[in-house]
């Protein structure tokens, strides 16, 4: 699927990247990647749960930061073997946008060269030393259904549910409950009423955790055996 949907992007006086589609930023530059780690890597219990083969969906792929947090934990953390991550974006950014994005991120972006190279290229398979990321362009709610993948851990990023509720919908949550591996888990960082009504009836044991900086609330679960 070609890269035909502008993200339609503005930057912040702070170099925050917004999406004016949806009016929303993409992370917060004064603690995003501390954000990342805290919301999505420890709200799945990571690393604990890291092994050889072990595969991370993610709703929203955005700069890649969640990637390379991810990427970037399973080299610190002397993992052996690989790791899978896909991820759905259906309003991709470009290579330079991205770059521009991350510096403010120096961990990160130490990493990301690699990561951008592919991308410059046209690559939507990123291949990193351990680590494989599948990148789906495209809309979700019509990639998904049909895709082989049971995934050990989601991590749902997409814009305020407020906001791209399309991304939050019952249809699309169900299908991250299909495809989940026993056992699997999510994290977000949305304790929006409804999303964890809706992935509770889909399955999940929702838990209502402590968020981040000065949001009071974010959301976990089990899926049920």
């Amino acid at each position: 699927m070609q890269d035909t949907q502008d993200p339609q992007l503005s930057w912040r006086d702070d170099g925050v990247p917004v999406s004016d589609r949806f009016d929303d930023p993409y992370f917060s530059v004064v603690n995003g990647l501390e954000e990342t780690r805290h919301v999505f890597l420890s709200g799945n219990d990571l690393p604990a749960r890291f092994r050889d083969g072990f595969h991370i969906a993610e709703l929203g792929f955005g700069t890649g930061l969640n990637m390379l947090a991810t990427w970037l934990m399973w080299v610190e953390t002397g993992q052996e073997g690989t790791l899978h991550f896909t991820s759905f974006e259906a309003f991709p950014m470009q290579a330079t946008e991205m770059e521009q994005a991350l510096a403010h991120f120096p961990e990160a972006h130490a990493i990301a060269a690699p990561f951008l190279e592919q991308w410059a290229a046209g690559k939507r398979v990123i291949e990193m030393p351990g680590f494989v990321a599948n990148i789906q362009i495209g809309d979700a709610r019509q990639i998904l259904p049909d895709l082989e993948l049971l995934a050990d851990a989601w991590f749902l990023d997409g814009f305020a549910p407020a906001k791209n509720p399309e991304l939050w919908s019952e249809e699309i949550l169900h299908g991250v409950a299909n495809h989940t591996a026993k056992g699997g888990t999510f994290a977000t960082y949305t304790a929006a009423g409804f999303v964890r009504r809706t992935l509770d009836a889909t399955g999940f044991d929702v838990t209502r955790v402590p968020g981040f900086g000065r949001k009071r609330h974010m959301s976990t679960g089990v899926l049920r055996t």
